[in-house]
């Protein structure tokens, strides 16, 4: 989807179309005052102050209709310079345009208005020449919004729109808003019952439901499998430390702002861990190691806490409370290469096995100049960025480099994908560390009998159970492969007086099998209960009717799919078996 706040085209346009809106909106609400009316990546939005009235969306057709005359007038967009003295007089009966001109830069001498016949305000532009230059627009939402995002402050309405060139490109537009909703992982974990949240719990903070928990512990189960046969050695770790803790590590002095606040027990003092590597650097110095253990790989499902801004959580993409996919592999210099390699494989291994194609490598790099962000050691800097580079050449990689996004201690290696809608998103990280295992001083006795320290690889395959999550839930629709399904097959008998007694058995050795099964036992029609197997999105609909009951076999229906398909229970289960091993 376009970023329309970065296309100067359409940022121009957009900025144009807001004035447009308000245009309108002050005919049909006369004493309708405005604060601001920005462009986002979206399109637009104006804040309004309209007294009592509270908009609803059924307001927005005729909000619509008076843009679309105004448009059609064709009215001349006037640039307008004031000097601070005149701004103030001229909206002297406008407290949010007092307020706007009260906090002008004083150096600013002239005030930039723009007028379109009988409506005025200010700002910087540039702007559209003619109001008929803004014909292919549509109002998309509204709600409320506190003036200057301050719940202190009074409520605000806020409509949002877009506008375009053309009204192909609108309509495109409107479309993938459309694929979006369809495919928004908060909707499809609502309709299918896979997690939900709670303000007595918290914002960002959601709770996995009997489905989310069974997708959630298939990808626990699938990752590590495959971290297992490659050696990692899986531990558990309390997801609180005390503040001492996160000193040693360097996290409180650098990343204490995205850490939830410290709470005193006793005598200790604890936070909410944001990472798990300080604690995996702790379990890596319980034991005396030799350079011939290396490379130890410890990997953990952790729980972590992070704040985010309220407004900026979002359903599982974007929460305060995760579950990680985190592993820090403790290597000698020299095993640096074929382990950060073999992480690579990993990424690819999982991408091929989730059909995920689309995405690219970005390699976070310090900015040299940024003395108090990184750690100061040019030598660790410089080694640590060319042992990643070497390996991403040696495998053919296309990547960027990211200047100054790097983490505090070490560069790092950014999987960003592209989802179905909407923009990249960062799935799968590892980041070289020859800092950390210093702060703790983590050593190993190499072949000449002295002591050495360890370089760590801090790496993410799905970032976090979260994350992965929504993201598969948008790119399939909810539509899960068979494996990943909560539930796989539904046993739907068509009339429970004459078919439930075989449906049950079905039921019952298919689940011997350990399949995730279900059996709608019902009193409903089976049409109702075909179209809500469908709307669950579940794989495998199983139909149990007279036929199947008479000739000992079942009839079934795969999910997308209208073809109803008759055979024996033995050829069905040999069939599902080969799906879920795809």
């Amino acid at each position: 989807m376009i970023n329309i706040k970065e296309n100067e085209k359409l940022n121009v346009l957009n900025h144009s179309c807001a004035h447009l809106l308000a245009h309108a909106v002050k005919h049909l609400y006369k004493d309708a005052k405005f604060w601001v009316g920005p462009v986002i990546e979206s399109g637009f939005y104006y804040d309004i102050d309209l007294g009592d009235k509270v908009l609803t969306e059924d307001d927005l057709p005729q909000i619509e209709k008076e843009m679309k005359k105004i448009s059609k007038s064709d009215k001349l967009i006037k640039r307008i310079e004031l000097t601070k003295e005149e701004a103030l007089d001229m909206f002297k009966d406008d407290p949010y345009k007092i307020d706007l001109i009260d906090r002008m830069d004083e150096s600013s001498t002239i005030i930039s208005a723009y007028k379109q016949d009988d409506f005025i305000d200010l700002c910087r532009g540039p702007h559209m020449n003619t109001t008929k230059d803004m014909k292919y627009f549509k109002l998309i939402k509204v709600s409320g919004a506190y003036y200057k995002g301050d719940s202190k402050n009074k409520m605000l309405q806020r409509i949002y729109g877009v506008c375009f060139e053309t009204e192909e490109d609108l309509n495109n537009y409107l479309n993938e808003l459309e694929e979006a909703k369809l495919r928004d992982h908060r909707k499809i974990g609502k309709d299918l019952d896979i997690f939900m949240s709670h303000d007595l719990v918290g914002k960002g903070m959601p709770l996995w439901l009997p489905n989310g928990a069974i997708i959630r512990k298939q990808l626990e189960n699938y990752i590590y499998d495959k971290e297992r046969k490659m050696g990692y050695l899986h531990v558990y770790t309390p997801c609180v430390g005390t503040v001492d803790l996160y000193k040693t590590s360097g996290h409180w002095d650098h990343y204490k702002e995205n850490m939830f606040p410290s709470m005193k027990v006793d005598e200790e003092e604890f936070v909410l861990r944001p990472m798990n590597c300080p604690h995996h650097m702790l379990v890596y110095g319980n034991e005396i190691h030799s350079y011939r253990d290396l490379p130890i790989r410890i990997g953990e499902f952790a729980t972590d806490f992070r704040y985010e801004a309220s407004g900026a959580v979002k359903g599982l993409e974007r929460v305060r409370c995760m579950c990680q996919n985190d592993a820090h592999l403790f290597v000698r210099p020299d095993q640096i290469g074929e382990e950060f390699k073999k992480v690579v494989e990993l990424i690819l291994d999982v991408y091929r096995d989730f059909g995920i194609k689309n995405y690219k490598f970005r390699l976070s790099m310090r900015d040299p100049l940024d003395k108090e962000k990184y750690f100061d050691d040019d030598d660790m800097w410089n080694e640590a960025e060319n042992k990643l580079r070497e390996v991403l050449d040696e495998f053919g990689c296309e990547y960027t480099e990211a200047i100054g996004e790097a983490a505090f201690y070490g560069p790092k290696l950014d999987v960003e994908v592209k989802p179905a809608v909407g923009p990249e998103v960062t799935l799968s990280t590892c980041q070289l560390d020859f800092l950390l295992p210093r702060r703790f001083e983590l050593t190993y006795v190499d072949s000449d009998g002295s002591k050495k320290t360890p370089v760590v690889l801090h790496r993410a395959i799905f970032g976090t159970f979260d994350r992965f999550t929504a993201f598969i839930l948008e790119e399939t629709k909810g539509a899960l492969p068979l494996w990943l399904s909560p539930i796989q097959l539904n046993v739907i008998p068509v009339n429970n007086e004459y078919h439930l007694e075989y449906a049950t058995k079905i039921y019952d050795l298919l689940k011997e099998k350990d399949y995730r099964v279900q059996l709608d036992s019902r009193n409903e029609k089976l049409g109702y209960k075909m179209r809500e197997s469908v709307m669950k999105k579940i794989p495998y609909s199983i139909i149990i009717g007279q036929k199947e009951v008479d000739s000992n076999t079942i009839s079934y229906r795969k999910y997308g799919s209208e073809e109803t398909i008759t055979t024996n229970l033995e050829d069905f289960k040999n069939l599902i078996e080969n799906e879920i091993k795809l």
